[in-house]
C-alpha cells in the first residue's frame, strides 16, 4: 500500500470542479498539486483558495509532471474522452465526471487503455456513494421491499441550459446510474422521447424508459426546463415502497409500509387481491458528503491497487443505455433492444460485467 498522499491535478475549474479541488485538498491521503483551465480567471481563484498549487492553462504541463500521479476531469462531456485518454497514455491514474464519453466505441477504447496500463480509471457517478442510496441498496439486498415492480426518477430543474448536449447525456447518467446500482442488471431495451424546445438542436426534456428482466422497469424525467428543482426517485416493490427526494430538508427517504399482495387462488379466472397500508418511517442517515466518499474510493483505490466502485466498467455499463436512448431518441422514442448497441459497437456483452474485474 502507498503511505505518502497521491498527488492529484484538477482538469477544469468551471461548475463542479471547485468541489472536486476543496475535497481532493481536504482529503488526508491526497495533495491537490495543480489546477488546470482556459481561463486565467478560474486560475486565479484557485491560486487564492489554494496558494501551494501550480496553475496553468496548458494540460500538457500535468502530463508530463511525472510526480503528478492522477488527473481529475471537470470540463465538458465532449472533451472527456480526448482528456482521459491523454491522462491513462501519460500513466497516469484518471478520474473523470459522468459521463465517461459521448461513444461508447470510445469509452471501450478507455476502459481498454486503463486495463493495459494498469492504471485506476473511475467515473464521478456520485449518487452510488450517496448515503440514502445506499440504504436503498442494503434494503433491496435484504429483500425488504419484496419483489420490485418499477424505478422512477424525476430530476428537472429551470437553468443550467445546455447548447452542445442534450438532457439525455448531461443529466440523465446519475439517474441511469442509480437505476443500475440497485438493480445490479442491465436493461434489455430501452426507449427515449424527448424535445428541442430551446435551440432545436439539442434536447431539453426527454423521457427515458429502461426494460429490465423480470418485467422490471425504470422511468426518468429529466429536464432543464421546468418551473421547480426536483431530485427524486421512487421505488415500487410489493411489500414497501421508497422515495428518495435528494432535495429534502426535513428527511431524505420516506419508507411506506404499503403494498399489493396476490391472494389465494384465482375465482372466476381472476386473482383477488389485497392492499396493505401501514407507516411511514424516516430512517437516520449519516449524510457525509457523497463527493468526499466518492473521490476517497478513488484515492484509497490508487493507494491499495484496487478498482474503485463506480470504474470504467461500470461507466461503460451507463454509456452503453446511453447510447441505446440515443438511437431510440434518434428513431423518434422506438424502443432498441441493447443487443443491437453492443453489436453496433462490436462490444461483447461480456465487457459489461468483466470477471474477474482487473
Amino acid at each position: 500500500m502507498q503511505e505518502q498522499p497521491v498527488r492529484v491535478a484538477q482538469i477544469g475549474y468551471g461548475y463542479w470542479g471547485p468541489n472536486l479541488a476543496r475535497n481532493f485538498h481536504q482529503l488526508p491521503q491526497a495533495a491537490l498539486v495543480a489546477v488546470v483551465d482556459a481561463r486565467p480567471q478560474a486560475l486565479e481563484k484557485a491560486a487564492s483558495l489554494y496558494p501551494q498549487i501550480h496553475t496553468t492553462t496548458d494540460f500538457r504541463e500535468v502530463l508530463a509532471d511525472e510526480s503528478i500521479q492522477a488527473v481529475a476531469i471537470s470540463t465538458p462531456a465532449r472533451t472527456h474522452y480526448d482528456l482521459a485518454k491523454a491522462g491513462l497514455e501519460a500513466g497516469k491514474h484518471v478520474f473523470v465526471e459522468k459521463p465517461l464519453a459521448m461513444d461508447l466505441g470510445q469509452a471501450q477504447e478507455l476502459v481498454a487503455l486503463a486495463q493495459e496500463r494498469g492504471r485506476i480509471l473511475m467515473v464521478g457517478h456520485v449518487f452510488e456513494y450517496n448515503p440514502a442510496v445506499r440504504h436503498i441498496k442494503t434494503m433491496l439486498d435484504r429483500g425488504e421491499l419484496g419483489e420490485i415492480f418499477y424505478l422512477y426518477s424525476r430530476r428537472v430543474n429551470l437553468g443550467r441550459v445546455q447548447s452542445d448536449i442534450n438532457a439525455l447525456w448531461s443529466i440523465a447518467p446519475h439517474d441511469v446510474s442509480i437505476a443500475l446500482y440497485l438493480l445490479e442488471r442491465m436493461p434489455l431495451a430501452v426507449s427515449c422521447q424527448g424535445a428541442a424546445c430551446l435551440n432545436g438542436r439539442v434536447e431539453d426534456v426527454i423521457f427515458l424508459t429502461l426494460y429490465f428482466p423480470e418485467d422490471v422497469l425504470s422511468h426518468v424525467h429529466a429536464s432543464w426546463l421546468d418551473p421547480s428543482k426536483q431530485r427524486e426517485t421512487i421505488v415500487v416493490g410489493s411489500k414497501k415502497m421508497v422515495v428518495y427526494d435528494d432535495v429534502s430538508t426535513e428527511g431524505k427517504i420516506r419508507i411506506y409500509d404499503k403494498g399489493v399482495y396476490r391472494k389465494g387462488d384465482p375465482i372466476y379466472g381472476e386473482f383477488q387481491y389485497k392492499v396493505h397500508s401501514g407507516d411511514i418511517l424516516i430512517p437516520r442517515l449519516d449524510m457525509m458528503e457523497p463527493l468526499r466518499n466518492e473521490l476517497s474510493d478513488f484515492v484509497d483505490a490508487i493507494r491499495q491497487g484496487r478498482a474503485p466502485l463506480t470504474d470504467g466498467y461500470n461507466g461503460l455499463r451507463v454509456v452503453s443505455v446511453l447510447a441505446a436512448g440515443q438511437l431510440s431518441l434518434d428513431r423518434g422514442g422506438e424502443k432498441v433492444t441493447l443487443q443491437e448497441v453492443l453489436e453496433r459497437h462490436r462490444l461483447d456483452p461480456g465487457w459489461l460485467f468483466p470477471s474477474p474485474n482487473p
